[in-house]
Order: C-alpha cells, then structure tokens, then sequence
C-alpha cells in the first residue's frame, strides 16, 4: 500500500480546515450589529450618566446609594454579549450541520446568499449526469473501419482532460487498442482537439470545430448522430486529413439524485435553468427526462458567465452549479459558485459551496439550511435587541415609583448572562434542524 497524502494534505484535514475558516467569518448582516453596537455603548454610558443624575436629584436617600446601585446595573444588563454573539454562534453551528449533511460552506457570506437564491443555473456533464461517460457506439463512414476510427480518435483525446475525452480512451484500452500519444495537439476549449496521429492530421469534437478546419462532409455524420442525441447521447465527431471519418457517441446517464432533487428546488421556489455545451437534441432529451422546461444547448464557458451576469442584471439572485474547469468562470460570477466534490478542483476553488458527494439533492439542503441560519440570525439578533430595550429602563428604576421595584447589579448580572445563553441555546438549534 502508497499512501498518497497524509495529514493536513488528506482531504478530510482540508474539509476541517474549510470549515474552521467558515466558521470564523462574518456574515454580512453582522455589518447591522456592529452599527447599532457603534451607537449602542455611548447611549448605554449617557443612560447610566442620566441615571445617576436623576436619583441623585431625585431619589430617596441614602441618594448616592441608590444613584451608584441603579448606575452599575444599567451598565451590567446592557452588555451587548448577546447582540455580539447573535451571528456568529449561527453561522458556526449552520456551517458545521451543512458539513454533517455534505455541504461545505467557504464563508458565513454564501449562508446569507443562499437563503436569497431564486434562480439556479446547472452544467449538463458531471451535474445532471454522473459524470462517467461511457463509450457507446463506433460509426465509421467512408472506408474507415471502427478500430482504425477509435485508435485515431483515443490516440488523440489522450491529450484532453475532457470526461467524454477520457471515455474514449478507456473504451480503446478496454478493447485492446494501442494508443499512441498525438504530436501538435491543440485544444480548443468548448470545441474539440486536433493533431497528428501516425502522420494523419485528425480533429476530434463539435461539428462546428471540423467545419472551422475545412471539413465539408459532415451530412453523413450529423444523420448518423441525430437519433442517438434524440435519445440523450452525446456525439463526438471524427475527421481525418480534412475528410469525415465518423462518429462516437457516448452516453453519460442522469444521476438519479436529479430527479429528486429538482422538484425539491421547484418547490423551494427555485428557478432551474441548464446550461450544456453539447448539441440541442442531446440538452433536450436530457432536459425532458428531468421535466426541466428552461435549457441552452451549445453554450460556451464565456456563454454561460454571459448568462450568469444577464441573470444577474436582471435582478436575479443566481446560483451556479458545475463541476469543470469550463465552469469556473461562471462559478466565480454567481451569487453562490456550487461545485461538485467529485469534479475538477478549479472548479472547488472558483465556487463558495463545494457538495461534497456531488449529490443534487445536496442543493436543496443547502439552500434550505441557507434560510434557516438566516432565521436564526434574525431572531437571534431580535432577541438581544429587546432584552436591551426592556432590561435597561428596569434598571434605570422606571419601575421604582409605581411598584418600589429596583433591579441590584446581581440580577441585572444573572439577567445578563442568561440572555447571552439563550441566544447560544437558540444558535444550537440549527444542529437538529431538518434539511
């Protein structure tokens, strides 16, 4: 046995860490309470000033007693514990429970974002589907004969770290095909790869790649291709010295978490919209299985942060999803970047949210629990605010004239600390909540 990483490089000690960091930072919503903390200890000093003023001109003796008494208690129950400890206290038991259910929060900031998501942009490849695409067919046309077609292609995508790529380099292992590295590999992102295999010029991709090369005769591919995307495939065209040589197509099935998942978000109120870099017919099949009404087909990196942005504008609160590096750029841009753990780690690194199991439903927990910390802040933070409103005048003596009733340091000291427990017992909560 190797052991290929160990201590803080292991993925677990990097998800401890992730979550330490979270958990120490600052929503944004805590700007509130230390604005009103800004104003809140000099009104708190002029209260306690006022006080002891107004019991030593007007209570009863020993005044200086009763004016000192009163003063100190006023300064003790106003101690802003609670208001301090209203968000964080939430946002480090809402990051840990989204841990515990697979959610990994990179800032306090994406819990707030989370909990104002109404629209949800998803990647087709990796997100929808599983990821592990398999080789499905080999349709050679023009003289060329399936091993010849797959050798080129596999000898080809060897270069690539595309997930169709990959698929067919296994299946050409699996078959027992040598594959030999191409020399002048090129790649062009969102369109396909080119180069030179065994002193044959061969492109591998899109049609609209081959067609940018010179290749003319693509009719016969695209007849060929059609009814396999029509039923969910993706078709990887091939072309060898500038002529069309056939098609691979290739299946990568929908995860079954979608399909869960999906109408989880539709009833959060979540609007979904796929966006693929794969052909029309394939997004559309692909999107009918998932009852997804809103989809985009052919769609590049730089399409889909376009799409993103446009969303955005528009007044959207926008969440992406992916798991590539051709969705980094719209990760980034979201509202809340939402990659899966089982995808590229530019991905993880672009978004704010990692799933760790790439789970879909993953997605609704998350956002669920988005709004519940969101809850719990606010009444977390209503709860300090009162207990000041109401605890303060007491301790003034408001209530000396018509009752007798005063409040000594003692009390004000219990009442302090307990208003500093319950919020602490109210940000625990979240550990048992359901999302």
């Amino acid at each position: 046995m190797r052991a290929e990483r160990v201590g803080s490089e292991t993925v677990l000690a990097q998800i401890v860490n992730l979550v330490a960091q979270a958990q120490r930072s600052r929503a944004p919503i805590q700007a509130l309470a230390d604005k009103v903390a800004a104003w809140f200890v000099p009104a708190v000093l002029a209260v306690a000033v006022l006080t002891f003023a107004g019991w030593m001109l007007w209570g009863p003796e020993p005044r200086l007693a009763y004016a000192i008494t009163n003063a100190v208690a006023v300064l003790i129950i106003a101690c802003p514990c609670a208001l301090g400890l209203a968000t964080p206290m939430s946002v480090m038991v809402g990051v840990g429970r989204g841990a515990q259910t697979g959610v990994l929060i990179r800032n306090a900031e994406a819990i707030e974002k989370l909990a104002q998501l109404d629209t949800l942009v998803v990647d087709k490849t990796g997100t929808l589907t599983e990821g592990k695409p398999r080789l499905a067919e080999v349709l050679p046309v023009n003289g060329f004969t399936g091993a010849e077609l797959l050798r080129l292609a596999a000898s080809l995508e060897l270069g690539s770290e595309h997930p169709l790529a990959h698929a067919v380099v296994v299946a050409a292992r699996e078959r027992g095909i040598q594959v030999a590295a191409a020399g002048d590999f090129q790649s062009t992102t969102a369109g396909g790869v080119l180069g030179t295999v065994a002193g044959r010029r061969v492109l591998v991709g899109k049609p609209s790649f081959l067609q940018d090369h010179g290749v003319r005769d693509l009719g016969a591919l695209e007849a060929l291709a059609a009814p396999r995307q029509a039923q969910g495939a993706s078709a990887i065209f091939v072309a060898v010295d500038g002529r069309a040589a056939g098609v691979l197509t290739v299946e990568d099935p929908v995860k079954p978490s979608a399909r869960e998942a999906l109408p989880q978000l539709t009833e959060l109120g979540v609007s979904v919209i796929m966006l693929t870099g794969d052909n029309a017919r394939t997004a559309e099949s692909v999107a009918r299985r998932l009852g997804l009404a809103a989809y985009e087909a052919g769609v590049t990196p730089q399409g889909k942060h376009q799409k993103v942005l446009s969303l955005k504008a528009a007044g959207r609160h926008v969440g992406m999803a992916g798991d590539g590096i051709n969705d980094a750029p719209a990760l980034a841009a979201a509202d809340v970047g939402i990659a899966m753990g089982s995808g590229t780690d530019v991905a993880m690194e672009s978004a704010t949210v990692t799933l760790v199991k790439g789970d879909l439903r993953g997605l609704a927990r998350a956002i669920r629990l988005g709004r519940a910390v969101r809850r719990n802040i606010r009444q977390n933070l209503l709860f300090a605010f009162l207990y000041n409103a109401l605890g303060i005048p007491i301790a003034a003596g408001v209530l000396y004239p018509l009752f007798g009733w005063l409040l000594s340091p003692i009390i004000a000291g219990v009442a302090m600390s307990l208003s500093s427990v319950s919020v602490v017992g109210n940000a625990l909560r979240l550990r048992r909540i359901a999302v």
